[in-house]
C-alpha cells in the first residue's frame, strides 16, 4: 500500500472486504509499507486482485513471520491488527440526492463494498441497531435546509426538497423540520453510545452539533419553519450536548451560507495550490484506533473545500483528537472522538478531488483517481470496526 507500489489503493479496500466475507485471515499492518494488508493465500482472491487492478504480492509463510516479527518490536512504531469480520454499513441519504453528489457513496461503489442506504424513517424505527457503521450523507439537521436559501430558494431542487422534508416531518408526527431532525440526530447519537461507529463530513458534522446543542431551542427563521426563532438563542445553546464542539456561535443571518463559527471557510486566506494539511503520527502499539484512521502512503494531503471544510481548533473539544491539520491556519481538518460505547468521526470538506465542488458539477470519477490520499481516509474509516477490539494497555 506504499506510494509506489500500489496502482490501485481504494479498491484494495475492497479486496480485503471480499476477504474477510469470504472467511478468510486478515492483518491490517499498521505504518508497514504504506499500511498494508497480509491476507490468507487464496486463488480467488488472487483472481479478485487482478480483476479489480489491485497490486499485490504472494509472499512464504516464513517471510510474513519475520514481517510479523519486525513490526512487534518495541522500537518500532507498527502494529498488527487483526481483521475479524467486514462491517454491516448504512449510509444514511434521502433517494434523491439533491444536486450533489456523496464522496462516501461513490468510494463505495468504486471499492465494491455493500452498504445499504437509509434514511429518517429507518433511524426512527431503530433499523440503525443492525448496522456496525453509518455515514451521514451532506445533510442538515438543524431543520434549515443547508442554509440555501440566500442563493437557491427559487431553484426548483430547493422548493421540492423543503417540501419533501416538511411532509416527511408530518408522515412521522413532527410539526417541524426542525423537530423531526433532532429526533434522527438523537437516535444517532444514541447508536454511537451504544457501541456504534459514526462517520460524518461536511455540513452533517456541524449541523449535527448543533441540532443536539439546541435541544428545546428554536433557532430557526420563518422562512425555514413558519415562525421566528427565539430572542437571545444564543445564550440556551448547551454545548455539553454535543459530541464534538464547544463555544461556538451561531450566525443569525439566514441568507448568510454559513452555520457557525465552527466552519474555517469564510475565514479562510489559502492558495489552492498551497492548501494542504498534515496526518498526525500517533503510536501504533499504544494508539491502535487513530493510527488506523490515518494509515495513508503520504501524511501531506490535498485540501478540499465544502460548505464546512474544516473546524476552528478553538471550537474543538479538548477530549477529541484532531487526526488531520493544517498548523498554520489553525484549523482541524479530520477529528475523532468517543461517545459512550461508540466512536465518531468528522472530515471537514466535500470531496477530496474535487478543489470546489459546486451545487450542479458533474460527480467526480474515481477511475481517474485510484490512488487519491483524501479517499482512503474515508476508507480507513469504513474498515477500522473490523479490527479486533484488543485489551487496554495499563
Amino acid at each position: 500500500m506504499n506510494h509506489d507500489n500500489q496502482k490501485n489503493h481504494l479498491k484494495a479496500y475492497g479486496i480485503v472486504f471480499f476477504s474477510l466475507e469470504a472467511g478468510l485471515k486478515s492483518k491490517w499492518l499498521l505504518n508497514y509499507d504504506g499500511g498494508a494488508f497480509l491476507i490468507e493465500n487464496n486463488k480467488i482472491v488472487e483472481n479478485e486482485c487482478k480483476i479489480r487492478g489491485v497490486s499485490y504480492q504472494i509472499i512464504s509463510d516464513a517471510k510474513s513471520q519475520i514481517i510479523l516479527q519486525e513490526i512487534a518490536a518495541p522500537s518500532s512504531n507498527q502494529d498488527a491488527v487483526t481483521l475479524e469480520k467486514a462491517p454491516k454499513i448504512a449510509v444514511y441519504s434521502p433517494k434523491d440526492k439533491m444536486p450533489w453528489d456523496d464522496a462516501v457513496t461513490m468510494v463505495l461503489t468504486y471499492a465494491e463494498i455493500p452498504f445499504d442506504v437509509i434514511y429518517d424513517k429507518d433511524v426512527l424505527a431503530d433499523k440503525l441497531l443492525i448496522y456496525e457503521w453509518v455515514h451521514l450523507h451532506h445533510e442538515d439537521f438543524t431543520g434549515q435546509y443547508g442554509r440555501f436559501y440566500g442563493s437557491f430558494r427559487t431553484a426548483p431542487w430547493y422548493i421540492e426538497g423543503k417540501l419533501r422534508a416538511e411532509k416527511l416531518a408530518t408522515e412521522l408526527g413532527y410539526s417541524k423540520v426542525s423537530q423531526e431532525k433532532l429526533a434522527v440526530a438523537k437516535k444517532i447519537r444514541d447508536f454511537v453510545i451504544g457501541g456504534g461507529f459514526m462517520f460524518a463530513m461536511c455540513s452533517a458534522t456541524d449541523s449535527f452539533d448543533i441540532a443536539l446543542s439546541a435541544e428545546g431551542t428554536d433557532i430557526a427563521e420563518a422562512m425555514f419553519d413558519g415562525d421566528a426563532s427565539e430572542p437571545n438563542y444564543q445564550s440556551k445553546i448547551n454545548y455539553n450536548k454535543t459530541l464534538a464542539f464547544k463555544d461556538f456561535q451561531l450566525i443569525r443571518n439566514p441568507t448568510t451560507y454559513e452555520f457557525s463559527t465552527i466552519d474555517m471557510t469564510r475565514k479562510r486566506k489559502i492558495p489552492k495550490t498551497s492548501d494542504y494539511f498534515s496526518l498526525v503520527e500517533f503510536s501504533a502499539k499504544w494508539d491502535p484506533v487513530p493510527t488506523m484512521l490515518t494509515q495513508n502512503h503520504t501524511t501531506l494531503v490535498k485540501g478540499f473545500m465544502g460548505q464546512t471544510t474544516s473546524f476552528d481548533r478553538n471550537t474543538v473539544k479538548t477530549n477529541v483528537l484532531v487526526l488531520g491539520e493544517n498548523k498554520t491556519n489553525r484549523e482541524a481538518r479530520y477529528i475523532h472522538g468517543t461517545k459512550g460505547k461508540g466512536m465518531f468521526t468528522f472530515y471537514g470538506g466535500h470531496d477530496p478531488e474535487d478543489y470546489t465542488h459546486r451545487v450542479g458539477d458533474p460527480k467526480t470519477e474515481l477511475d481517474l483517481h485510484p490512488t487519491s490520499p483524501g479517499y482512503r481516509l474515508i476508507l480507513n474509516n469504513v474498515l477500522f470496526p473490523a479490527a479486533k477490539k484488543k485489551k487496554q494497555k495499563t
